[in-house]
């Protein structure tokens, strides 16, 4: 009887679509199999590859993620992926702070650490969108407040527009625009009550 060792899989994130995942590819190292995305992290729910990762891991397998952060912005989501997976017979690896959590395993030390390192992603997530706050609020004060930019083009927009028309999909348009299906649906509400 041949003994199953497991996979060794791999979880990387980003928080947008113009941020890049190679250092953290390059800390994973190899793994059998990887899954990434380019989405927020401070909620869990809409990450369909996170939700893909936990259907995949099964009993013996180890998650690999280059930092807690990645995985979870939460106390309570990273306590909760974290448990998911163990309770599963998953092995999960963080690299940045050198812990393993393993199926069964209490080990108080790597518990604390979980809980004030996600403590620290949280606080840090808040403080960015509190200091983001304060300087559009200080932005509209000055009148210099113009909102984000356009991320289509006039030209783009009307490429989308007949290409919409032509019965494509709107996700294939957004593709082939190199744009978020959001980006392409907020651009259509601005024109359309403009």
């Amino acid at each position: 009887m041949t003994q199953h060792f497991g996979q060794r899989i791999g979880y990387a994130r980003v928080s947008s679509v113009d941020q890049n995942l190679a250092r953290q590819l390059t800390s994973l190292g190899n793994v059998d199999r990887l899954f990434e995305e380019k989405q927020s992290g401070a909620q869990r729910s809409g990450r369909a590859a996170l939700a893909e990762m936990i259907g995949y891991a099964r009993h013996g397998d180890t998650v690999v993620v280059s930092s807690m952060d990645r995985l979870a912005r939460s106390v309570i989501d990273l306590n909760q992926i974290v448990g998911e997976l163990t309770a599963k017979g998953v092995t999960v690896e963080f690299i940045a702070e050198r812990v393993t959590f393993t199926p069964g395993g209490a080990d108080p030390f790597a518990e604390f650490q979980l809980n004030i390192m996600a403590s620290f992603a949280q606080l840090e997530r808040a403080i960015t969108r509190e200091r983001q706050a304060d300087g559009i609020r200080a932005a509209k004060e000055r009148g210099a407040y113009q909102g984000r930019s356009r991320k289509l083009t006039d030209d783009q927009l009307l490429e989308a527009r007949t290409l919409i028309e032509a019965r494509v999909p709107k996700a294939e348009v957004a593709r082939r625009l190199n744009i978020d299906r959001t980006t392409l649906y907020r651009a259509l509400d601005r024109a359309a009550s403009a």
